[in-house]
Parts: C-alpha cells; sequence; structure tokens
C-alpha cells in the first residue's frame, strides 16, 4: 500500500486504517457519526492526498482539456475551478474531476485516486494539441478542511483574505509561511471550507498548525466514513458508485457540467441523449419503512419487478434517516414516486427526494 506524508500522524491519533485505492488510509479516529456531526457544525480536518493531480501546460493546454472533458473550459478565468468528467467513447465516464485555471496557458487537473493511471493514460491519448502533461501525484499532498468554522481557523494561518475567495474560487498565496500554496474554496462535504493544496514536505507542518489553529472551535481529524457520509446527503456522486463507465452524465443527472457549445469525446452521442432522454436515471431516496440501503441492493417497483440497483446508501448522521441513491427506470424517477429497496428479500418502501437530502442552514 501506497502511504501518505501523514500515515503516521493518523496512526498516532489512533485512526482506524484501511486500504482505500492503493493507499494506508483513515476512515475515522472518534467514530463515524461524531467526526461527521463536528464537520456539519464545527470543522474537521481530512487528508485526501490520494487524490491525483496532474498539470497541463502551454498553447495546447486548453484545446486538450476542451477535447477531453464535458464542461467548457473556455469560460474560467485566472482562479476559477469547475467541476466536470472525462466521458468515455462508448457513452460513460471515465472518471469526475476538478479543472483549475492558474493562467491560460497553465491548468491544474485533479482526479480521484483510483483512477489516476487510467485518466492519466486517457489523457495522454488525446492529446494532439502539443499540451506538456506532468503528474505531480506523488509530490503533492491535500487537506480538506471542511465545517463552519473552517474559514475562521485557516485566517489564522495566511495573510490571503478568505472572505475574498468564492465558492469554486482558489488563490495562489502564503500559508504557514509558505509561499505559492494552493488554497481552493471547494470541498466534498457541503459543509464549506478550503481545500489546501502543497508539497509533501510541508503536510506535517500544516496538518498541525491547523490542528493548533482549530483548537478553540472545536476542530478534529475526520476519516473517509465521515466523508462519505458528510458527500452522500449533499447528494454528491462518488466515481465507482454512481457514475462509472457506464453511465452517462446525462443519466446521472451531471447535464448541467455537459456543454455541448463546444465538441468533446462522444458529444454527439450525448447530446442524442439529452433530446430524445434516457431510459433510466439517478435518482435520491428516503426510506419510509426501515432498513438501511447498501450498494448493490436491488430497488424494485412494488409488484417486485426490479428497476434498478442502489448505488450509495448510509444512515444519515444529520437526518437520522436511511437515504440513498440509484438508477430506476425514468418514469418512476420524479420526487414522490414510491419504490422498494430489496432487503434480506423483503421489499422496503422507499420515496423517491429532491437531492440534496440536507440543506446547510
Amino acid at each position: 500500500m501506497k502511504q501518505t506524508a501523514l500515515t503516521e500522524k493518523h496512526i498516532a491519533l489512533g485512526a482506524k486504517m484501511v486500504e482505500f485505492a492503493g493507499y494506508n488510509m483513515p476512515v475515522s479516529y472518534t467514530g463515524l457519526n461524531d467526526e461527521h456531526i463536528t464537520v456539519r457544525t464545527k470543522a474537521g480536518i481530512f487528508d485526501v492526498s490520494h487524490m491525483g493531480e496532474f498539470f497541463i501546460t502551454g498553447k495546447g493546454a486548453l484545446p486538450l482539456i476542451q477535447k477531453v472533458t464535458s464542461n467548457d473550459a473556455s469560460v474560467l478565468t485566472p482562479g476559477k475551478v469547475q467541476y466536470s468528467c472525462l466521458p468515455n467513447d462508448k457513452g460513460g465516464i471515465v472518471d469526475d474531476l476538478l479543472v483549475y485555471k492558474i493562467n491560460d496557458e497553465k491548468y491544474l487537473v485533479v482526479v480521484n485516486a483510483s483512477n489516476m493511471e487510467k485518466d492519466w493514460n486517457w489523457v495522454e491519448s488525446h492529446n494532439d494539441s502539443g499540451a506538456i502533461m506532468n503528474n505531480v501525484s506523488d509530490a503533492t499532498s491535500l487537506l480538506a478542511i471542511q465545517g463552519p468554522r473552517a474559514t475562521a481557523i485557516l485566517q489564522k494561518l495566511t495573510p490571503v483574505d478568505l472572505s475574498q475567495i468564492p465558492y469554486y474560487t482558489f488563490a495562489l498565496g502564503t500559508f504557514c509561511r509558505v509561499d505559492d500554496v494552493i488554497i481552493s474554496n471547494t470541498g466534498y462535504t457541503g459543509a464549506g471550507g478550503f481545500e489546501i493544496y502543497c508539497k509533501n514536505e510541508d503536510a506535517r507542518k500544516f496538518w498541525d498548525a491547523i490542528l493548533e489553529a482549530g483548537k478553540e472551535e472545536g476542530i478534529k481529524p475526520a476519516g473517509l466514513g465521515a466523508r462519505d457520509t458528510l458527500r452522500l446527503e449533499m447528494g454528491f456522486c462518488l466515481y465507482g458508485n454512481d457514475i462509472d463507465d457506464t453511465t452517462s452524465p446525462i443519466e446521472a443527472g451531471l447535464g448541467w457540467i455537459t456543454k455541448f457549445t463546444k465538441k468533446f469525446t462522444n458529444s454527439d452521442a450525448l447530446l442524442e441523449q439529452k433530446e430524445k432522454g434516457v431510459s433510466r436515471k439517478l435518482v435520491g431516496f428516503k426510506m419510509i419503512d426501515k432498513g438501511i440501503p447498501r450498494h448493490g441492493y436491488e430497488i424494485t417497483d412494488a409488484a417486485g419487478n426490479s428497476i434498478g440497483i442502489v448505488t450509495s446508501g448510509t444512515q444519515s448522521p444529520s437526518l437520522q434517516q436511511a437515504i440513498g441513491m440509484g438508477y430506476v427506470k425514468t418514469e418512476l424517477s420524479k420526487p414522490g414516486s414510491e419504490i422498494f429497496i430489496k432487503i434480506r428479500d423483503k421489499l422496503i418502501k422507499t420515496a423517491v427526494t429532491k437531492i440534496p437530502f440536507y440543506k446547510p442552514a
């Protein structure tokens, strides 16, 4: 297993460690529910250094990004971030990702750990514009400080005015007396906060400084378990569960990041899907009867006919209710539609609901 620069810190803090995407990662410290509620009400710090980072530079950078991503990166200005995906040529998704515009000839692409090699090969195979690609994943650490008190905590450690960095915007600035750190108003929790990209050699210093600065605000380290329940409450897709090589962005409700103002991989087929409609859609649902939905459980209609599959599910710590997402036939995708989750051969009544499930105050 690969280690992050902070692995020893997690072990010293008593974290429960698990293998995730080839990395030795903390799944929990004080417990999933405690960490989840701490992030929703105070602040938590996550080590997400397993994520992949590619710099794409040169005059061919934007043409390459435009060719392989579904969103329109031409609208980005320096300091802006864009959520996007890499469509494959069969109607599915290679990966979902973030695109950072540093300047007109320099972009940072952030990809999922489990897809790092696959994504690199895919983008490289489409690089006919002479873009220069540099994989800095192994040299880069990423800390996510999330929660309503995150900004106040981080402001103690940087001269950059964090209140002037809107959502999906970033600054290159000094953090903990280290220059040229990417301070990004992004996250995967819906709780607000920032993500800090740094060199591996600075990661421990940053981790310790953030925990010290956040003592009064009640910051705690949080693991991948809480990260998963937090993102699910917001209805954020997880690659490998809710989206993959077989799910189209139109089916997955990602039409908003699929812009047909340009040509990109498989754009003609996806445009046809948008215009003609799809036979299945990714929906959110809340359990009416008692039961917790899990990835892979069958979704049925009232007669027990299979209509789809659960892609993500959990007991929501914020709502104290079982929630999930899954693909169902389009005719049963409207909010309020009654569906059933098959749990141990029993059909558990469930209702399709709008996402996000949880709306921060």
